[in-house]
């Protein structure tokens, strides 16, 4: 995986994704140029179908596109193989999903834990970053706790804990709130605003929330598989 040089953090050019062949043929993505410096906090929208969640997908490399070209920090991620793009998953990406994924019976320190285990991270080192990162979104008293003892935000919480433990460079968020009330909404969203004003990893949310998406610098909608705007605020949203 040799980078080509300096670049921005993400750069698409002419990206498609196909899925079927002849008359079952649909082409969820149409031609996405995209370039997304490091440190943006970015929210993806688009109606049900549009494409949005297609292009999370092949932007955190858990898919690839049919044709085009996608390039992290400048290295040409469409030409990785399965093994390199886990790789670059392991090390550069952090992933926060809508139903928060976390082991059922297993605490939160341990659910934490687990992307460093994949790692070989020392069991020392990986309880002690794993505190560290749940110290950080908020529950160190939350250690021992199953899914089932916590709230809907607190699950959350974990699950961006477990995020954050390998220091990714880039956070993707599906839809992280979709399962939150309102007042926990607004916490999550706030956590994952000081993850990228204070630590400065890049944020992209996927979400239909036209409030969680305020709190982006920047406003992607996706129609019909190409970007219908872009649209950048005029200053971030800051925490008090």
């Amino acid at each position: 995986m040799k980078a080509t040089g300096p670049a921005a953090l993400i750069e698409l050019h002419g990206l498609t994704k196909t899925y079927g062949v002849g008359e079952a043929a649909f082409e969820a993505l149409k031609g996405i140029d995209l370039t997304i410096q490091a440190g943006e906090f970015v929210a993806i929208m688009g109606p049900s179908g549009s494409g949005k969640s297609t292009l999370m997908n092949i932007l955190g490399c858990l898919d690839t596109p049919t044709a085009g070209t996608y390039h992290y920090q400048g290295i040409p991620v469409e030409a990785l193989n399965t093994d390199e793009r886990s790789l670059l998953r392991r090390y550069a990406l952090g992933f926060v999903f809508q139903g928060f994924n976390l082991l059922a019976r297993t605490s939160s320190l341990d659910n934490v834990e687990l992307p460093l285990l994949y790692r070989g991270v020392t069991r020392k080192d990986r309880h002690e970053r794993a505190v560290a990162a749940l110290t950080s979104v908020g529950l160190p008293t939350k250690l021992r706790s199953t899914p089932a003892e916590l709230s809907g935000g607190q699950q959350q919480r974990v699950a961006i804990a477990r995020a954050i433990v390998t220091e990714p460079s880039t956070l993707f968020a599906d839809e992280p709130t979709g399962n939150l009330d309102s007042i926990t909404t607004g916490e999550v969203m706030e956590l994952l605003t000081r993850l990228n004003q204070d630590r400065g990893i890049t944020v992209l949310v996927v979400t239909h929330d036209d409030h969680v998406a305020t709190f982006a610098r920047r406003t992607i909608l996706i129609k019909d598989g190409r970007i219908e705007s872009d649209v950048v605020r005029s200053a971030p949203k800051l925490i008090s």
